[in-house]
């Protein structure tokens, strides 16, 4: 028997999955926010110059090879290179009006299965380009609070700030030396970072590590004026929204095209990957992937992370209706069809007892069922049950 590979599952008949859907949607097109669906399959250089070789995503995770005609590519590990690359090609940075997307779909990463973490997920994600205001910003991790409020799901909003080229460039050199001298104590991908990406060292998860990084240099203290102003505004507009946050001096991402603010969402309820939404701002990106220089922000919300922290009502809803007899049939599917304007009809086109029915409707959850017989069909009328 052939099975789902490792890490991939089939979703089925899951309203939680549904929920989480319609409510992202809802919340990001009260926003303003315009629908966009990329290729799952694209070309490797795209996420190698978006994400960053030093990244894990690159190293280790993604799911790269060469098709038939001879080109490098892989499946999407995440999305927002994605629709960077499909705003640039479909000419919006020339236009330079603010554009601001919603997506959802899968992403694959090659990685070690786990709870809430696995080798096919889903990812919800808006992006705005166009529009360099700090408020922006704020009104973006605004559209994910609105969400997990919807949903029920509480949350601990971590904010920092990664400066920009004017000040990250001095900051760097000051981590820089603080990493060589502790070089010999820290583990291989921290080692290997010191020269491809010195800042990621801050988000390696290996404990000893994090033990000798509590005393490296933080960003936030070495902020030029522009970006302290913008991390001020940040948190007055975070305040004004009633948003409730956490300064984190350590929070990086994991991506390498974040510049200035930074955000996740944590979830106390799911464990060691606590992590269900994260985002930030990345100036450069479009001018990284070709485009005109274009601002841009946005987030991710890793579906399968909060699926257990979903309540589905368990209440009936919905009307089944069933036929004695064949003849009832055509009546049957004809106002199941009126019927289906105003709320959900289940219309069974198998003739059963009229137990059978009664049962059928009481394990399918609805709250009412309507039977039509002989005598039903002969006066136009239903027998009703309520459940």
């Amino acid at each position: 028997m052939i099975k789902a590979l490792r890490g991939m599952k089939d979703i089925i008949e899951d309203k939680r999955f549904l929920k989480i859907y319609d409510t992202a949607r809802e919340v990001a097109e009260s926003y303003g926010y315009g629908y966009i669906e990329t290729p799952i399959l694209e070309e490797t250089g795209l996420f190698k110059r978006s994400v960053g070789e030093s990244s894990d995503i690159v190293n280790k995770e993604m799911y790269e090879f060469k098709d038939r005609g001879g080109n490098d590519v892989c499946l999407r590990p995440e999305g927002t290179a994605g629709v960077v690359r499909s705003f640039i090609e479909h000419k919006f940075d020339r236009v330079q009006t603010p554009k601001r997307f919603w997506y959802f779909g899968p992403m694959f990463r090659y990685e070690r299965p786990q709870k809430g973490r696995l080798r096919e997920f889903h990812q919800f994600g808006i992006e705005s380009f166009g529009e360099s205001s700090v408020y922006e910003d704020v009104l973006i991790i605004a559209v994910a609070a609105d969400i997990f409020k919807k949903l029920n799901i509480d949350f601990t909003l971590k904010i920092n700030s990664l400066g920009c080229e004017k000040c990250m460039p001095e900051y760097k050199n000051k981590l820089v030396s603080f990493l060589e001298k502790n070089k010999d104590k820290l583990c291989e991908d921290c080692q290997r970072r010191i020269n491809q990406n010195p800042i990621r060292t801050l988000d390696c998860k290996n404990s000893s590590c994090q033990a000798i990084l509590k005393n490296a240099p933080k960003i936030t203290d070495n902020l030029c004026e522009n970006c302290l102003s913008d991390f001020e505004k940040l948190k007055e507009g975070l305040n004004a929204l009633k948003i409730p946050f956490e300064i984190d001096k350590h929070l990086v991402r994991g991506l390498d095209y974040y510049t200035k603010t930074t955000f996740e969402f944590i979830s106390n309820s799911i464990g060691a990957q606590s992590a269900i939404c994260g985002g930030g701002r990345y100036d450069r990106l479009v001018e990284m992937l070709g485009g005109k220089p274009t601002p841009g922000v946005g987030f991710a919300i890793g579906i399968e992370r909060i699926m257990d922290l979903i309540y589905i009502n368990s209440e009936r809803n919905g009307i089944y209706m069933g036929a004695l007899i064949q003849e009832a049939l055509p009546f049957i599917l004809k106002k199941a069809n009126e019927l289906r304007r105003e709320e959900k009809v289940f219309a069974e086109v198998k003739i059963k007892s009229l137990k059978a029915h009664l049962k059928a409707a009481d394990k399918g959850n609805y709250k009412k069922a309507l039977i039509v017989g002989e005598d039903e069909l002969k006066s136009g009328k239903f027998f009703e049950k309520e459940l």
